[in-house]
C-alpha cells in the first residue's frame, strides 16, 4: 500500500518556521492504531488524516503517542495541502471533527480557520503542580476544556520558563498554556503537552481558541494579533465572532512523498 504524505511548516512565512504537520490525505480510513502507527514514525506533534465525504472532509490528528479532538496547525496544513497539491478549488472547506466543523478559507493573511470558542473558569493551582511544574510562583491560572492556563505579567516571565516535564504530566488536563501581554503583539504564548508526547510544540493553533477569548476580554478588543515564542516561533491573528475564533496564518510545504507499508 502506498499512501501520499506531505510535510507542512503552518503559521509560517517561510519553512524551518512554526509548526511542522504531516498531513496524509486518504480514499478511506485506515485503523486507528495504523494511523497512530504512522504517526509515531513521523514523530511530529501531529499527523492529519482526511478523507472527502460529500464535498467535506472528516478529518483525525494524532501526536506520536494519541489521538487528539482538535488541532489548529494541522488542520491549517491539510488546507493548504488541499489548496496548493489536491486541486481543490472552493471559497473555503469544511473539516468534520469531533469539536464540530471548523471551516477553513484562503485569506490575505494566508489562511482563516473559524473554530469553536473554548470556555474558561478561574481555577487555583492544582496541588501546586502547576508551581512545582513550571518553577514559578502561579498566581493567575484558569481551566479550559482541555488545558490550564496560567497568566504571568510579561513576555519575559513567558520566554525563560524552564518546565519539570515530569512534573506538568501528572496534571487532568491535555496540557498548560503560558501567556502574558506582548511587546510588539497583543499576547505571546507557550504550550506544553508531555502528556501526549509533545514537551514544547512550536505553535498551537488550539490553544488560540482559549487564548483569545480571555486576551479579548482582558484587552477589550476581539481582533488580536499574537506570537508563540517557542524555539521556531509563530504568528497568529486571532478574532473573537460571537462563540467562535477566527485563527489566521501561512503554511508553506517543506516535503511530498509517499508512505510504503
Amino acid at each position: 500500500m502506498k499512501l501520499s504524505i506531505y510535510q507542512i511548516d503552518a503559521f509560517a512565512k517561510a519553512v524551518f518556521c512554526g509548526n511542522p504537520a504531516a498531513v496524509v490525505p486518504l480514499d478511506q480510513w485506515l485503523s486507528d492504531n495504523l494511523m497512530q502507527a504512522i504517526a509515531q514514525e513521523n514523530n511530529l506533534s501531529e499527523t492529519a488524516f482526511f478523507v472527502e465525504e460529500n464535498g467535506s472532509f472528516h478529518i483525525r490528528w494524532f501526536t506520536p503517542v494519541a489521538e487528539v479532538d482538535l488541532c489548529g496547525h494541522a488542520t491549517l496544513a491539510a488546507a493548504h495541502c488541499l489548496y496548493h497539491h489536491r486541486g481543490y478549488h472552493k471559497e473555503e472547506i469544511v473539516f468534520i471533527s469531533r469539536k464540530g466543523d471548523l471551516i477553513v478559507q484562503p485569506s490575505s493573511q494566508g489562511y482563516k480557520m473559524n473554530f469553536p470558542a473554548d470556555s474558561f473558569v478561574k481555577t487555583n493551582d492544582p496541588h501546586n503542580l502547576l508551581s512545582q511544574g513550571l518553577k514559578i510562583d502561579v498566581s493567575e491560572c484558569y481551566l479550559g476544556t482541555d488545558d490550564y492556563m496560567v497568566v504571568l505579567a510579561d513576555q519575559e516571565d513567558v520566554s525563560t520558563i524552564k518546565p519539570d516535564f515530569n512534573i506538568i504530566e501528572k496534571l487532568r488536563a491535555r496540557g498548560v498554556l503560558v501567556t502574558a501581554k506582548g511587546k510588539d503583539v497583543d499576547f505571546v504564548s507557550r504550550a506544553f503537552f508531555p502528556a501526549f508526547g509533545i514537551n514544547e510544540d512550536p505553535v498551537t493553533g488550539s490553544a488560540h481558541t482559549l487564548l483569545t477569548p480571555y486576551w479579548a476580554g482582558r484587552l477589550g478588543k476581539n481582533m488580536l494579533s499574537a506570537r508563540q515564542i517557542s524555539a521556531r516561533g509563530g504568528e497568529l491573528f486571532c478574532e473573537l465572532v460571537g462563540d467562535r475564533v477566527e485563527i489566521s496564518g501561512e503554511a508553506k510545504t517543506f516535503l511530498q512523498g509517499e508512505i510504503m507499508i
